[in-house]
């Protein structure tokens, strides 16, 4: 089955040139099936390309979706056009009272600061504890997977020395898991940070089982099934040009930066990147929706009792 998304939304046509199902909402409203209703809280800057990627894996199972776009209510974006917020986003504010069988919070560039001195903070812990009576599964990604849990389970951010820039091996430590159905012993992530969570204190805190780690950046996947949530400390979402996007942003500011590991042929940073990890990244969010349509409520307002 197709995604469901506004035939406006740029994502539409970038999706549908690369034949990802598409449906408008006519044709939605036609048949007789319920699609599974996902939120993407989307608190990068770069809205329109985190949609687009998220949109890309979660339309690309044999279900139907139905894709919200949330905004914080109490934070304005500067760096994606009013028109294009108004359109397609609504605040958190206005969806409080709707369920939701799915919900991915994404990064945000904002991890050199203290979970408490960000300024939407109260906000979102506010929608961390919306998601147990409101949504059947959270997938909280990079910043967003820190923020919860470390709201959740007190598990604690640390800065890094230097960034965690590149595409890095990890380990597969649950093969068995219904999220990592399909998944190698071990497959390559892109990784982009500044702060690690740390994997003795992941294990330390009860409940808490990490599916994927890597010896050199730490923990990657953490499941979380007394909160019905998944935590991602790195981006399988990726396009197979935002490291090298990220790379020649610091270049060109003057920033320090080193060539992403493990990503450039050669690590020549004048070659076009390949993409290791597109399939993984299918796997896994085809996988945590295929996980929701076997395990959530038919009536959406059961969700949460």
């Amino acid at each position: 089955m197709p995604i469901k998304l506004p035939a406006t939304l740029p994502a539409y046509d970038i999706l549908a040139r690369e034949g990802v199902m598409m449906m408008s909402e006519d044709t939605a409203l036609r048949q007789d099936i319920r699609p599974l209703h996902i939120g993407l809280l989307n608190l990068m800057p770069k809205k329109i390309q985190t949609e687009t990627q998220f949109a890309r894996l979660i339309g690309a199972t044999p279900l139907q979706i139905e894709l919200s776009l949330i905004r914080m209510t109490s934070h304005q974006t500067k760096t994606t056009a009013a028109e294009h917020m108004e359109a397609f986003y609504r605040p958190f504010a206005e969806v409080r009272e709707e369920k939701f069988d799915g919900l991915i919070i994404t990064g945000a560039p904002i991890e050199h600061l203290p979970f408490e001195e960000v300024t939407y903070w109260d906000e979102l812990t506010e929608v961390f504890g919306w998601t147990q009576t409101h949504v059947h599964s959270t997938f909280g990604v990079c910043w967003g997977g820190m923020a919860m849990i470390h709201h959740f389970h007190g598990v604690k951010k640390h800065m890094l020395t230097e960034k965690a820039f590149g595409c890095y091996r990890h380990m597969n430590l649950a093969p068995e898991s219904v999220y990592l159905r399909g998944f190698s012993d071990d497959c390559a992530i892109p990784v982009s940070r500044w702060t690690e969570m740390r994997q003795a204190e992941i294990a330390a805190a009860p409940g808490l089982r990490t599916l994927i780690q890597s010896e050199e950046v730490g923990p990657c996947l953490v499941e979380d099934p007394a909160h019905r949530a998944l935590y991602i400390f790195n981006h399988l979402e990726y396009d197979s040009g935002t490291l090298k996007e990220e790379f020649d942003r610091d270049v060109a500011s003057g920033s320090p930066i080193e060539v992403p590991r493990n990503y450039f042929p050669a690590d020549d940073p004048t070659a076009s990147p390949l993409n290791r990890w597109r399939s993984h990244a299918h796997l896994l969010y085809g996988n945590w929706i295929n996980a929701i349509y076997q395990s959530t409520p038919f009536d959406l307002n059961a969700i949460g009792h």
